[in-house]
């Protein structure tokens, strides 16, 4: 019998974290322990070392995902593992997992197979808090909203109008839509509200995207919680919210060094979203490990579409990072899945179906090396199914796209069975590129969005509503025109209906809802049927989560 993910990562030989930071010239006093393989890195050292060289940064993205997704985490920590052992000095950065999916649907997220991030346990679970901070600052700030309009409400919130909504790092569908101050003059003023889950809030972005301590309070600070009768915005300064925020934060901000299996440092920090929020990890803890090592391989979540076109056209821009090549995660199950095969029947051979799908493959692929101008390889991640017809086929596929297929083994084999692509990467690395943005700053809200759905998902128009329309208008108007936009999008499609799989094109992108990120700085634009607060299946991941005799966890992806 097969081990599970969780019986291979708890029978790991884990370096004690000290001598994992040793080996990146990080300190002994530089860390905050966590028990003996978790620490993390002291904000001041991050500054200490911002003059050194700069390593290489590696994007591993993918297709679009199949529902139990194609294992990029998995590939991120092969790839480190690998790099490490053809001689390179590494690092991974990978977003946090969330309760959501560890719960829901998907499971874990520290990778699987022999290409994990450890403790995997502490990683999937509460980790060292961030997520509950994030949580806390999140619902600090709309406790004082309420209480402010309870106690007199001096700066004029319109009750009807306060956007902030609270959050929960569980997917709990019953809380998207709830009513707040029921009960009484003594509960405050009743008011509809709702729920998001932690990864797709705004604190959450600000947390990624800040570049240390003041920043993160300036960004709290812009952020819009609402607006008065006369429509003018309240922040949360003007609460007085965001020193006590920034606290809240403070330790959190710090990024999170564990290591993988095989011992290889890994920056595991922050965790939006990218379906529906950037879908980025964090800014210092990149930043950092690129000072760190040579080479650092970080991911973006989802396909090329959502979390590539996030990374470069929201955190490249603002923040100055630039990767020097990318790596386009394929699998055969995805390219049979979007030839039109049905989820059940993925593990039968079907290399007509594959050779359909490969069109979905071919359009992030353009998306990668046309639009933003980066170098890649595609790395099909080998799964125990896979027949080597359809290897052969998905190969061949890659090549008439003009460009390099690697079979990685990574999950079965760990750092050696991605070694071959661990070489192709440091090639394209040494190649010239000049990354490019979907749309230039200074092109409106509404022409960004057009660029977006016509270049990126191959659509032929962008729909909204007349009140959508008049919240874009007003937002250009009241000078966020220069914001980047974020789109809130199925994963499963480059439509916003997830059941059209492949590369369709010619379809309309409608705009259901606008969403203003002032502290994060950009705009989101929700389409189609997404939800920021998701719900869980009919059958749980949560059901098959335990505790043996022996105190040890068990059943966790």
């Amino acid at each position: 019998m097969s081990l599970s993910n969780i019986d291979i990562a708890q029978a790991a030989h884990m370096l004690p974290i000290g001598e994992v930071a040793a080996r990146l010239g990080i300190p002994e006093d530089s860390l905050e322990p966590y028990g003996r393989y978790k620490a993390k890195v002291a904000l001041d050292h991050l500054t200490a070392i911002r003059g050194r060289p700069q390593g290489k940064l590696v994007l591993v993205t993918a297709v679009s995902p199949t529902p139990a997704g194609e294992g990029k985490t998995t590939t991120t920590v092969g790839l480190g593992d690998a790099l490490t052992r053809i001689g390179e000095r590494a690092m991974i950065c990978l977003r946090e997992p969330a309760l959501g999916p560890v719960f829901g649907m998907k499971g874990g997220a520290a990778g699987g197979g022999y290409a994990q991030v450890v403790p995997m346990e502490d990683i999937n679970l509460h980790f060292t808090g961030d997520f509950a901070a994030i949580a806390v600052a999140t619902n600090l700030l709309a406790a004082m909203i309420d209480n402010h309009i309870h106690h007199g409400n001096t700066l004029g919130i319109d009750v009807r109008r306060v956007t902030w909504r609270r959050v929960l790092d569980v997917s709990d569908r019953a809380l998207r839509d709830v009513v707040v101050g029921l009960g009484g003059t003594g509960n405050g003023y009743p008011r509809e509200s709702g729920f998001d889950i932690v990864v797709a809030s705004e604190v959450m972005a600000i947390f990624c995207l800040a570049s240390d301590l003041h920043d993160l309070k300036d960004r709290l600070g812009d952020i819009v919680i609402g607006y008065t009768r006369d429509r003018r915005q309240v922040h949360a300064r003007d609460l007085g919210a965001h020193g006590a925020m920034t606290a809240v934060l403070r330790d959190a901000l710090a990024p999170n060094l564990v290591q993988t299996l095989e011992n290889t440092p890994a920056f595991v920090h922050g965790g939006p979203f990218a379906n529906i929020a950037h879908g980025c990890n964090s800014y210092l803890a990149t930043s950092a490990a690129l000072h760190l090592a040579d080479y650092v391989v970080t991911e973006a979540g989802f396909g090329a579409d959502l979390g590539a076109e996030k990374f470069v056209d929201i955190l490249c821009r603002t923040s100055g990072l630039r990767p020097s090549a990318a790596v386009i995660v394929a699998t055969v199950r995805a390219m049979k899945y979007h030839g039109g095969v049905e989820v059940a029947d993925l593990p039968t051979e079907d290399v007509a179906a594959l050779e359909r799908g490969t069109v979905n493959l071919a359009r992030h692929l353009d998306t990668v090396r046309r639009t933003f101008g980066l170098p890649a390889v595609v790395a099909i991640n080998h799964r125990a199914e896979d027949t080597d017809a359809e290897i052969a086929a998905l190969v061949g596929a890659v090549e008439r796209l003009g460009a390099v297929a690697v079979v990685a083994k990574h999950f079965a084999e760990g750092g050696a069975g991605a070694e071959q692509l661990a070489r192709e990467v440091v090639r394209l690395c040494a190649e010239p590129s000049e990354l490019r943005f979907t749309y230039p700053d200074e092109s409106s809200l509404w022409a960004k969005m057009q660029a977006i759905a016509s270049r990126i998902y191959g659509a032929s128009e962008i729909t909204a509503s007349t009140a959508v329309r008049a919240q874009i208008r007003r937002l250009q108007e009241d000078g966020y025109g220069g914001y980047p936009v974020c789109v809130a999008k199925t994963q499963y499609s480059f439509s916003t209906d997830p059941r059209l799989r492949g590369a369709p094109s010619g379809h309309a992108v409608d705009i259901r809802e606008v969403r203003l990120a002032a502290g994060a700085r950009f705009v989101v634009m929700v389409c189609g049927d997404i939800m920021t607060m998701p719900g869980l299946p009919a059958v749980p991941a949560a059901v098959t989560i335990d505790v043996d005799e022996d105190g040890r966890i068990v059943g966790l992806f």
